[in-house]
């Protein structure tokens, strides 16, 4: 919605971390500036019709930071919440760099957010989140045995798999509306938030990443933002995804997304994040390619989720209606 202070809607952009480093490529530090500033061309095509605040995730990185803990074997590694903080500030720090860059007079800022998650909640005991680099399938196994790690498939490799709760509060969303409100081009919820939980006495970090696509979700709703965009590195939502008879998601509504299914470490998070932002909101959300922003934005690319897409989209010919609209 328009602020006391600019007439221009609000859109909250999700950077996926397989969009900010392409899956298969070295993960450098000259590969991941190379992917960052291609974002921010992306993003920079769209700030003059939007205030825009970024989040970003960081599934490729963390995991990255990980591995290099384990190079000090004398010292017990960093937790996960630490390594969050650590990859929100590393990307924090690239994406605001080089927005400044790419828009003439943008006045940029990162932000550290911690996000309230339950000690008790299951996805503790069933770790989904992938992190790091893909590997053989045997690769995966003798390093889980060897390390401790839960891996599992993801696509044509494996990856290991983290707990990544569900996010129930983001703090500093004030200040993020503050600076959003002051004329500050924001990027924050880095990596999904850094996971803390409440003791009754204080909060602690543990041992997680929080999916920074439900994290976005509920901060986009914080906001009152218009327009919730989860930029990734395929063009839309497909169903039969990878099979002969796939086919994208254009046009629908959250109750029609629901009935379908989506894989839970990969596309399902960034479908359930846009379903609770337009059911909360009323806003739209849209789901596809970084370099297809402009068209996410003018909703003429990707797959467009909102409550009044076409009543048709909710009978028996649903999938059918939905198909016809590409």
């Amino acid at each position: 919605m328009a602020s006391a202070t600019s007439p221009l809607p609000l859109t909250v952009v999700a950077l996926g971390g397989n969009a900010l480093l392409p899956r298969g490529q070295t993960p450098t530090a000259a590969h991941q500036l190379e992917a960052v500033r291609a974002a921010a061309g992306s993003l920079a095509a769209i700030a003059a019709h939007t205030r825009l605040v970024i989040t970003h995730g960081n599934g490729p990185q963390v995991g990255l930071l990980s591995l290099k803990e384990e190079a000090y074997r004398s010292t017990a590694p960093y937790p996960l919440d630490v390594l969050d903080a650590e990859t929100s500030g590393q990307l924090g720090y690239l994406i605001e760099l080089e927005l400044a860059n790419a828009v003439p007079g943008a006045r940029t800022v990162a932000v550290l957010n911690r996000v309230l998650v339950d000690a008790g909640d299951p996805a503790f005991d069933d770790p989904t989140k992938f992190i790091g680099t893909t590997y053989t399938e045997q690769v995966a196994k003798d390093l889980a045995a060897e390390r401790g790690w839960n891996v599992r498939a993801d696509g044509e490799g494996w990856r290991r798999v983290v707990p990544s709760p569900e996010p129930r509060r983001i703090f500093q969303l004030g200040a993020v509306e503050q600076l959003v409100d002051g004329g500050f081009l924001v990027i924050c919820v880095g990596g999904g938030g850094i996971p803390v939980v409440d003791t009754g006495r204080g909060h602690v970090g543990v041992e997680a990443v929080v999916d920074k696509d439900l994290s976005t979700a509920l901060l986009a709703e914080g906001l009152g933002a218009d327009l919730l965009i989860l930029a990734t590195d395929v063009d839309a939502a497909y169903l039969d995804w990878g099979g002969p008879e796939q086919r994208a998601i254009r046009e629908t509504t959250p109750a029609s997304l629901r009935a379908r299914g989506f894989a839970g470490g990969s596309m399902g998070p960034k479908v359930e994040a846009a379903c609770r932002f337009v059911e909360g909101t009323g806003g739209r959300a849209a789901i596809g390619a970084l370099a297809d922003l402009p068209g996410l934005v003018a909703g003429t690319a990707g797959t467009q989720v909102s409550k009044d897409a076409g009543a048709a989209l909710l009978g028996e010919a649903g999938v059918e209606a939905e198909l016809l609209r590409q």
